[in-house]
């Protein structure tokens, strides 16, 4: 596993070893171990989701409630994402800032994202299968969420608009200042690292 460090920070995209031969191929995308040596804290995981969405796609921008909130590991499993990073952490020196990866099936990469940050992702290709591991469980009264096509944010999906597909819940969502203004937002001292 090779860790490169995103500009939002405690996020990380993991490239895995992919060992193939004529059977198939073979790697590891998750080691609580490595993760902790390269990152500082420990992985714990509470909950493994997956998702499968056609081309246009966009879930998110989601979060939670901190504490404790949920840190999470995301890949692909088929097809390719852009998965979308989004610094929600007020006092913050990246506050309102976003990254984006290319998460594919092909590179079996991941992203890993700290606690207290939105993420989002839009689906480019057709039949396209997310997992993703998260340090706590769901609770509904603590999830959050923010406009996806939000203009102060300005995230490039790299797909025409007209392609963008978004839930009635994620349409509704508020914009990020008005979730600003409404409260909703963590505050970088409430965040606590991953245990």
């Amino acid at each position: 596993m090779e860790f490169r460090r995103l500009g939002i920070d405690g996020a990380f995209e993991i490239r895995n070893v992919v060992h193939a031969d004529d059977r198939g191929e073979f790697a590891e995308w998750f080691r609580f171990d490595k993760i902790a040596a390269e990152t500082g804290y420990s992985f714990p995981v509470r909950q493994a989701n997956i998702s499968r969405s056609s081309k246009g796609v966009v879930r998110g921008i989601h979060f939670c409630q901190v504490p404790p909130g949920q840190a999470k590991l995301v890949t692909c499993m088929t097809g390719t994402i852009l998965d979308v990073v989004v610094d929600i952490r007020v006092d913050s020196l990246t506050f309102g800032q976003w990254e984006s990866v290319e998460v594919t099936a092909a590179d079996r990469n991941a992203v890993l994202m700290p606690v207290g940050v939105g993420h989002a992702f839009v689906a480019l290709e057709n039949d396209t299968t997310v997992c993703y591991l998260v340090s706590d469980v769901y609770s509904p009264d603590k999830e959050f969420g923010i406009q996806p096509l939000d203009a102060e944010l300005g995230i490039d999906y790299r797909l025409d608009p007209s392609e963008l597909r978004l839930s009635a819940k994620d349409k509704q969502a508020p914009t990020f200042h008005a979730a600003r203004q409404q409260g909703l937002l963590p505050h970088l001292n409430d965040v606590e690292p991953v245990k």
